[in-house]
């Protein structure tokens, strides 16, 4: 297959077309539970209570699907990537329904974490699979329709949930997902045939669980700190501690592992090394703006959280948009001039963002989102592609996961940093009931956001030169 293939032949329509709808499916289930959740915290607070505890509705969900990415990629790549994405999907459904049925506030935080293990399969299998049923020239045009379901679920997600808000029937927020996970496990276990390598494989069980228990520590001191607790507290010093000390000890079993999680060996490949920080600089610069904004225009403004929502999800618009159209864009003048294009249009927006913060306007803060997501659009998907590329089967899963897990891990760290320095200004402050002090903690926020999209630029400047691919 070729880069001549017409676009009936990676279409709805073609051979691949149930499978590639059934992915679009899948991908539905992580993109509109990223966005419908927000607008019903209200209602949930109101029936299940705890205020103080609703954060970790998000926090627990984020850290369920960073710490599991890692090891479902490993695995994908030894048994294969069906079992993986089915079992993922198989997961979601059962986390949604458990959270649907939810009796108190902290009973709907553990099954968030169900929910989230199974998002931890489903993200990076999806575009896992992408990359093996479909060389790099079609994927220019699958990209497409993978980006649009995170187009429409940027504008359907928030309306569900508002309706469903409105309605105090907040729980349909969950019991919607049973049947997008029923056609989507149908469809795959019907038309998804994967021809995988075949030999016994060694399960690295204690890599595994090392690993997990590592990314659990660091990622929970890292969203917690200076919210749940004091950075310089015993419950820090333990997740830290903890943390860092199994990641130690699993970067020394890996070693000696005949089939280890991460294969560190390939961060010693410039490609690999650079997509990776660059996905960890996107997810830092994804969540600063999306996490922050909402509050920054409510807290000087006081308008609607609706309203508030509306202006940051033109970010979540502009971004598929851009997906849509990059492929061709990188067909014709490679993965790493693309991905420049691309990141510096973000760099200037989220400059732009920093100059405009002590000026509050939601109709500013809509336009800078959308162009920012736009330059995103044109960076995440060329430099995860050009990864995907450049290994075999055996290790696309891996790839792919570590890509999907950067960007995760660097939302966690975006929201701990930038939050830290919102904290910082709003004690130095009148507090943050005080409009004047909001604006003056969000403007520094964005500063951060932007020196972050700088940084990430300078890092993609080190990736390989390559040339238009036609393969």
């Amino acid at each position: 297959m070729t880069a001549s293939v017409d676009r009936a032949a990676v279409g709805l329509r073609s051979e691949r077309g149930p499978v590639l709808g059934a992915l679009m499916l899948a991908a539905s289930l992580i993109a509109i539970d990223a966005t419908i959740l927000a607008t019903a915290v209200p209602s949930i607070v109101r029936d299940l209570g705890s205020y103080q505890q609703f954060p970790w509705l998000f926090s627990i969900y984020l850290l369920a699907q960073a710490v599991s990415v890692p090891i479902y990629s490993r695995f994908a790549d030894t048994i294969g990537r069906k079992p993986i994405i089915l079992f993922g999907i198989g997961l979601f459904l059962l986390g949604s329904v458990l959270c649907g049925v939810a009796w108190d506030m902290t009973w709907l935080i553990i099954f968030r974490l169900v929910q989230g293990l199974g998002a931890g399969a489903v993200a990076p299998m999806t575009m896992t699979i992408v990359g093996d049923i479909y060389t790099v020239a079609e994927r220019a045009k699958v990209q497409g329709y993978i980006a649009s379901v995170w187009a429409i679920s940027s504008v359907v997600g928030p309306a569900l949930g508002g309706v469903f808000s409105q309605l105090d029937a907040w729980r349909w927020i969950f019991f919607i997902n049973i049947p997008l996970c029923a056609l989507a496990g149908w469809m795959l276990m019907r038309r998804f045939h994967e021809q995988k390598q075949t030999h016994r494989h060694r399960i690295d069980f204690a890599g595994a669980a090392l690993l997990t228990i590592g990314l659990t520590g660091v990622i929970l001191g890292l969203l917690e700190g200076g919210n749940a607790w004091a950075w310089l507290s015993v419950p820090s010093l333990l997740c830290f501690g903890i943390g860092a000390l199994a990641l130690v000890v699993f970067a020394m079993v890996e070693r000696r592992a005949a089939e280890p999680i991460i294969d560190f060996a390939l961060f010693s490949r410039r490609l690999i090394l650079v997509t990776t920080l660059v996905s960890f600089g996107v997810g830092a610069l994804l969540i600063g703006v999306t996490s922050f904004a909402p509050a920054y225009l409510e807290g000087s403004l006081g308008i609607a959280p609706l309203l508030s929502g509306l202006a940051v999800g033109a970010l979540t618009l502009g971004w598929p948009i851009a997906a849509t159209i990059v492929g061709r864009l990188y067909l014709s003048i490679g993965f790493r001039r693309t991905s420049l294009i691309g990141l510096s249009i973000s760099t200037v927006a989220a400059g732009m963002l920093a100059l405009t913060g002590p000026y509050p306007n939601p109709f500013t803060v809509a336009g800078i989102a959308f162009v920012l997501g736009f330059g995103l659009g044109w960076t995440a998907a060329p430099t995860l592609i050009a990864a995907q590329a450049s290994v075999g089967w055996g290790q696309r899963g891996v790839v792919t996961g570590m890509n999907a897990f950067a960007r995760s891990a660097g939302s966690a760290v975006g929201v701990a940093v930038l939050g830290a320095i919102s904290n910082a200004v709003i004690r130095q402050g009148a507090g943050a009931h005080d409009p004047a002090t909001i604006i003056s903690a969000s403007t520094w926020v964005f500063v951060g956001a932007a020196v972050t999209a700088a940084v990430t630029l300078v890092v993609l400047l080190f990736m390989p030169r390559d040339t238009a691919p036609v393969a």
